[in-house]
């Protein structure tokens, strides 16, 4: 770990003690991003951005990396999503053939939520960082067989809340925390959402049975001094209830039930300094390291405590890390990374994380 390279302000973890990354990485698929959910059929649904000939498509994930000692998952598409650039993204500020990505996935009493994003690789001459200009919400019935591309408009969410990350539970969000369904999006400072080197992260929840009604949301405002959030559906008056200045990714939390904590995994790249440079701030010459941190909490609004870092990850810069609940132990102790990345890395990878606790 190199002592200049930029370090987030957060406490270093009290319950989780270390955390080892098994060296071996298991690469499948093509593509990133990987959204993923586990869904009422025992399966792991993932989506895809920039696949298959697809700027985004939706993959079913079965078995277990680790079952019988065995390192193999299999995954198969679903189906290409028939999310045509020509159609969606013919607007100001989209990037015309490439500006559609997945961001989040929800498996909810057996349908799967998945909500784009449109985006353009940076307007910003000084610190290019790829942005999101808005975001909707597909359905499907059928285990991503077919789709309804028009269950909510397409400006379902726009500015700060063009990325929604939705909150992992058990199986077909069973153990949630309550009646709501929680969403985390990235933001910048300047009021835009960007997939890289972002500033922090919103917290947004909604009605289960609401799911797909703007007006329905609410976003924290406040947390005091007991941790207990403030709410408000005036979504100007959100503030972040995480917050790495430049640093912040399009981060995925996940409930392991075993620890009766929050998982989050945050990345941003890094130039050989060890200062923020977006990944698309020198396209296509870009490739560079990352930094992963892993954060945990007792709430999904915080207060967050660091547990991993690492300052070179990947081979050519990591992105996007997840952990599946449905590949967390019962003890919460074992958990599973699935990860992007650049060049060899640019595919559903799998890593092992051993953590070590009182």
């Amino acid at each position: 770990m190199s002592m200049d390279t930029i370090t987030p302000n957060y406490p270093n973890s009290t319950l989780i003690h270390s955390a080892t990354a098994d060296p071996l990485r298991i690469h499948k698929g093509d593509g990133d991003m990987w959204p993923l959910t586990w869904a009422a059929d025992g399966n792991i649904y993932a989506a895809a951005g920039d696949n298959m000939g697809s700027p985004m498509n939706v993959w079913k994930v079965t078995g277990h990396p680790g079952q019988h000692h065995s390192w193999s998952v299999s995954i198969f598409n679903v189906n290409n999503l028939p999310v045509d650039p020509a159609v969606y993204c013919q607007r100001p500020h989209v990037h015309p053939t490439f500006g559609v990505k997945p961001a989040g996935l929800l498996s909810l009493e057996g349908v799967l939520y998945l909500a784009a994003e449109l985006h353009n690789y940076g307007e910003d001459p000084d610190f290019r960082r790829q942005q999101n200009v808005s975001a909707w919400i597909l359905t499907s019935r059928d285990f991503g067989v077919t789709w309804d591309l028009a269950a909510s408009p397409q400006d379902l969410f726009t500015g700060r809340l063009s990325s929604p990350h939705f909150l992992q539970f058990g199986q077909d969000y069973s153990g949630a925390r309550d009646e709501y369904v929680y969403a985390h999006f990235p933001v910048g400072d300047d009021g835009n959402s960007y997939w890289e080197n972002g500033d922090g992260i919103l917290l947004g929840r909604v009605p289960q049975e609401n799911l797909l009604e703007r007006d329905a949301w609410e976003f924290c405002t406040d947390v005091d001094a007991a941790n207990r959030p403030s709410w408000s559906r005036e979504e100007a008056k959100a503030q972040p209830v995480f917050r790495y200045y430049h640093m912040t990714g399009e981060n995925h939390v996940s409930y392991n039930a075993g620890l009766k904590r929050y998982i989050m995994g945050n990345y941003g790249f890094i130039d050989p300094e060890g200062n923020p440079r977006p990944y698309h701030q020198a396209w296509p010459e870009s490739a560079q390291r990352s930094q992963l941190t892993l954060f945990e909490a007792p709430e999904p609004w915080g207060p967050w405590s660091l547990f991993y870092r690492d300052d070179n990850w990947g081979r050519l810069g990591g992105y996007q890390p997840n952990f599946p609940t449905k590949w967390m132990s019962e003890d919460g102790l074992t958990m599973w990374m699935v990860s992007s990345g650049s060049y060899e890395d640019y595919n559903f990878t799998i890593q092992k994380f051993t953590l070590e606790t009182d």
